[in-house]
């Protein structure tokens, strides 16, 4: 058993952002448990860049604008109160960020350059080039580094260990010495980021994003909020899903039918293809299903035309969404429309975080933040650029509010966190002697197919209700699963045995939390509900496993400034 006063899971954007406000404490142990090498983290995919009203592209631009396009996104279900918190931190941030290193583009006045992005009412989107969150990573690693964080690599999170409301620790496998390790700490943060492999085959996430933190976070008694809020990125690459960045539309790349038409005037005649991205990938999907795309079935796409923009500023601005284009679709932007289609990017639901300036959860001592997290600053539908400014800042007052608990609390207990390290090592060595079993990979696929047909951009009540009866299915074969590997060292296909069990776990909550919300709102878009019903469902999802049975309840929404109204762009 190691000991330590903070750990954190996961060294994304949130988790290193937490790290290095907390090293600022040097009587404090911490150490970050990471699945990759911390600069592998998914972060580092996020291509557009990151809100802030810093007002230099746009001298009109105000924090109250970034509040009021925040909770206009959300469709009103984002927590305000946590939201102006949010919004009011993001220029300090930004500049912090600057002076830590993250090499900002610039403008002609040699300031960090901004972008307009979509349902945002002016251009504040800060960024380098088109590898935004790259360079962030890279710039909290090196800080991380030099503060003498303790790094742990290949580490993945099993289980969390609390009893009566009071965290313990945490159980891991250790990659490469296949051995189970619990770590007790006096706090812990979850940073291990979203789950949007429940869509397995058609989503921007890397295959690691499996929602460990959230899984773990859901059996120690922590509900998942608002899972049902599912983002599906306009832009996704028409043959693989993989992500062509906002920063493409932002820029002004334009989306065309297969009549040559610019469709978008149809959908959002003022903001056209800057819509936010639940009305955009549903813009696009109303093209295919009405006969308006190019191919047939999954293959079916439309496409976004960079041409116009000329090859000096694609060069400039987007080079590594041109070098994507180019690998996995075989265009070149400069000289041809690139074919997309939508694809799962961004869960909004996660870990029920009930204090948005700790990030705390109902468990004492545990803290989460990033796209793990609920917090809600993005409600029923993210706005982009708020994503890598959401990790960093809320990662922030996670490592602060980690630091005040760890001289706080002391280290308690430990008989819980026993018996999850005895516990998972009895299932590991059990899974490696087991010869015969159902297909780990064929329940994966079946589960993905039912999440995509059933509770993907459409929906309504019969086709969730057939996707819920697969899952729960595929859970149910689950447990007699055979990962045929009998190694100890490395055993990947374990670690695959784990994650499929995550999000099968966080699918049953995705499709529970949208068969119960009758309406639309955000991107939760039911065909058989079609309007926003503020009268019954202005209030927060929560989904809890406990004795093995999902339960749904409901908390309020925070509303402060903005009253509901009618989304119109």
């Amino acid at each position: 058993m190691q000991t330590y006063d903070i750990v954190i899971v996961g060294a994304g954007g949130a988790g290193m952002a937490a790290a290095l406000n907390a090293s600022k404490d040097p009587s404090l142990s911490v150490a970050v448990l990471s699945k990759v090498f911390p600069t592998r983290s998914h972060t580092g995919a996020a291509q557009g860049g990151m809100n802030a009203a810093l007002a230099y592209r746009d001298p009109e631009d105000t924090v109250e604008s970034h509040f009021f396009d925040t909770v206009k996104g959300s469709d009103y279900l984002a927590d305000q109160d946590a939201v102006e918190f949010f919004v009011s931190g993001m220029p300090e941030l930004v500049l912090e960020l600057e002076s830590m290193g993250v090499p900002y583009s610039r403008d002609e006045q040699g300031r960090i350059a901004q972008r307009p992005f979509g349902g945002a009412s002016s251009p504040r989107c800060c960024y380098s080039a088109d590898k935004t969150g790259h360079v962030v990573l890279h710039a909290l690693y090196e800080n991380c580094v030099k503060n003498g964080v303790h790094f742990l690599e290949e580490f993945n999170l099993l289980d969390i260990a609390a009893v009566d409301g009071q965290l313990q620790g945490i159980v891991a496998i250790d990659l490469r010495n296949g051995e189970i390790v619990s770590f007790r700490a006096r706090a812990v943060v979850i940073a291990s980021g979203g789950f949007g492999r429940v869509y397995w085959t058609r989503t921007t996430n890397a295959t690691n994003m499996t929602g460990d933190g959230v899984a773990a976070c859901l059996r120690a008694g922590i509900p998942v909020k608002d899972p049902e809020f599912v983002q599906f990125h306009p832009t996704g690459l028409a043959s693989t899903g993989v992500l062509l960045s906002e920063a493409a539309r932002g820029e002004g790349g334009i989306l065309v039918n297969n009549k040559g038409e610019r469709f978008m005037e149809r959908y959002a005649p003022d903001k056209m293809e800057l819509g936010p991205r639940d009305l955009v990938s549903r813009s696009i999907e109303t093209e295919i299903k009405e006969g308006r795309g190019f191919g047939e079935g999954m293959k079916s796409y439309v496409l976004i035309d960079l041409r116009h923009l000329g090859a000096e500023k694609i060069l400039e601005r987007l080079p590594q969404v041109r070098e994507l284009a180019m690998n996995f679709e075989g265009v070149d932007m400069i000289e041809e429309p690139v074919p997309i289609r939508p694809s799962n990017h961004y869960m909004m639901g996660g870990i029920d975080v009930v204090d948005y300036k700790t990030c705390g959860t109902a468990i004492d001592g545990l803290h989460a933040a990033g796209e793990c997290s609920c917090i809600s600053v993005h409600g029923a539908n993210r706005l982009g650029g708020n994503s890598v400014s959401e990790v960093v800042f809320f990662g922030t007052q996670a490592g602060k509010a980690a630091v005040r608990t760890a001289h706080r609390r002391q280290l308690g207990a430990t008989d819980r966190l026993e018996e999850l390290e005895a516990r998972w090592s009895e299932r590991f060595d059990s899974l490696r002697s087991k010869r015969e079993g159902a297909s780990l990979y064929g329940i994966r696929d079946r589960m993905a197919k039912a999440m995509w047909d059933g509770v993907g951009i459409f929906r309504d009540g019969s086709s969730m209700e057939e996707a819920e009866q697969v899952v729960d299915e595929c859970l149910e074969a689950y447990r007699g699963a055979v990962i045929g590997d009998g190694s100890r060292r490395y055993n990947t296909a374990f670690m695959n045995y784990v994650e499929v069990g995550n999000v099968l776990q966080l699918a049953k909550t995705v499709v529970m939390g949208a068969r119960a919300r009758t309406e639309t709102r955000g991107a939760h878009s039911r065909q058989d509900c079609p309007s926003r019903d503020d009268a019954n469902f202005l209030k927060h999802t929560l989904v809890s496993l406990d004795g093995g049975a999902f339960t749904v309840g409901y908390r309020p929404v925070a509303v402060t400034k903005f009253q509901p109204q009618e989304r119109k762009y």
